[in-house]
């Protein structure tokens, strides 16, 4: 420890020539910019930032998803790459860490739109890790036909609910909340759509739903209304849209 080792394979210096020790440039450490992210454990905050240096020939990288989450339960890494890297930095993360990523590439103005009409892609910006700050104004346009199709894919659980895992069902559920919100012009987050699950489900229902111990009636049932209740909203106003062209 402490100690200086010098190769014998020094050639054109003589035994006893003085040198001068100095230590190698290291790399600025990176200041990661959080957003609504509580502390990470040490692991993850090493991983977040040897994907931030590979990434360095990008304009900015930011990590998101249940990576997020406290503890270890992540299927995978998502990465929004913004005007990307020629780095393949998805084998990176497989061959370092033996982790999945999922990589979004796209443009700063893409991100922005994304997260206007897109309330799936606005709960994955309700909290990130960025490898340079970024500020973003969310203003919410509505899409409705995009919004149908999303909920098209929430409606496979009501036909399909014992072919579902929680986290297939918790994860089918949030997203249909997320997008009751999302034309309600309310706040998307985990929190906000944790507490309407359980406003809508009863007590301890995200976490019943996720650990899949919910009663298959009751559930059914209620989701069941809720989904009509979004659908007809939605087909309403396609239909307007298009009287008034």
């Amino acid at each position: 420890m402490d100690q200086v080792y010098i190769s014998k394979n020094r050639s054109g210096f003589e035994v006893g020539s003085y040198v001068a020790i100095t230590p190698v440039a290291k790399k600025q450490a990176i200041s990661a910019y959080y957003y609504h992210t509580e502390k990470l454990e040490p692991i993850k905050v090493q991983i977040i930032n040897e994907i931030f240096e590979f990434s360095d020939d990008s304009e900015n990288a930011i990590i998101t998803g249940s990576f997020l989450n406290k503890g270890f339960d992540f299927e995978d890494i998502d990465i929004i790459v913004i005007n990307g890297t020629k780095k393949p930095i998805e084998q990176f993360i497989a061959d370092r860490f033996g982790i999945k990523s999922h990589i979004m590439d796209m443009t700063y103005e893409s991100l922005r739109k994304g997260a206007n009409t897109d309330p799936l892609f606005r709960m994955l910006l309700s909290r990130f890790v960025a490898k340079k700050r970024i500020l973003l104004k969310f203003e919410s346009k509505i899409n409705y036909k995009l919004l149908d199709i999303y909920l098209l894919k929430s409606k496979l659980l009501i036909n399909n609910f014992d072919s579902f895992n929680g986290k297939e069902k918790y994860r089918l559920v949030r997203n249909t909340i997320a997008i009751k919100r999302f034309m309600e012009y309310k706040k998307l987050s985990d929190e906000s759509v944790n507490k309407d699950i359980n406003d809508c489900f009863g007590k301890d229902a995200a976490v019943k739903i996720k650990n899949n111990t919910f009663e298959k009636t009751i559930f059914i049932k209620k989701y069941k209304a809720l989904h009509s209740n979004l659908f007809e909203r939605i087909m309403e106003w396609i239909k307007n849209d298009k009287k008034q062209k």
